[in-house]
């Protein structure tokens, strides 16, 4: 892969920073290329499939998310497409624009918001999907089913075990204190 290290040199530059602190290398092989395996598909489909439609993949995990659930809570599809409410405010805006998603008041509580598909929104989501299952059919060509169906229960074991005990390993990280806001990475003003 051009422009990255192989992870042979990846492990040799760590441990030539380290010295003699212990890196479990088999570890940081599995993190290492889960990242790089889903930055990659993601810029496939963006550069693909998604590109002639003009949605971006956290815009078309949004509509497949109220597509396949139906009308939710605002709060109930940030959660599912995995991406913060305000993110999904920014998303949804300019799918409303386009006129692929409604936005609704809670009719039991005004406070909250329900997402809908539009009828055009529906039509683009029966249509792109099957180009979409396409491109998963294609990213994954050289795995077997049976090596395709076991990739997808080893990444399964890892969000399971995020979603299971990552909060108690937070607090045990942080010594049972919140965690402070993030930042963008600017400096504050003084």
């Amino acid at each position: 892969m051009s422009g990255h290290r192989s992870i042979g040199e990846t492990e040799q530059a760590v441990q030539a920073k380290l010295g003699d602190t212990p890196v479990r290398h088999e570890r940081m092989a599995a993190v290492a290329h889960l990242y790089r395996a889903a930055a990659a598909v993601r810029q496939h489909f963006e550069n693909s499939v998604l590109r002639g439609v003009e949605l971006t993949w956290t815009s078309f995990v949004v509509l497949w998310v109220v597509w396949i659930g139906g009308e939710r809570e605002t709060r109930q599809v940030a959660e599912e497409a995995g991406i913060s409410k305000g993110t999904l405010t920014g998303v949804a805006r300019t799918l409303q624009s386009r006129g692929l998603l409604e936005r609704k008041a809670h009719p039991a509580d005004g406070r909250l918001a329900l997402l809908a598909l539009t009828p055009e929104g529906e039509r683009l989501m029966a249509r792109v999907f099957p180009e979409f299952n396409a491109e998963e059919a294609f990213v994954t060509e050289g795995l077997s089913d049976d090596e395709a169906l076991d990739l997808a229960d080893l990444l399964h074991r890892i969000v399971a075990q995020i979603e299971n005990r990552g909060e108690e390993r937070r607090l045990e990280l942080l010594d049972g204190q919140e965690p402070h806001p993030r930042r963008s990475g600017r400096r504050a003003k003084r």
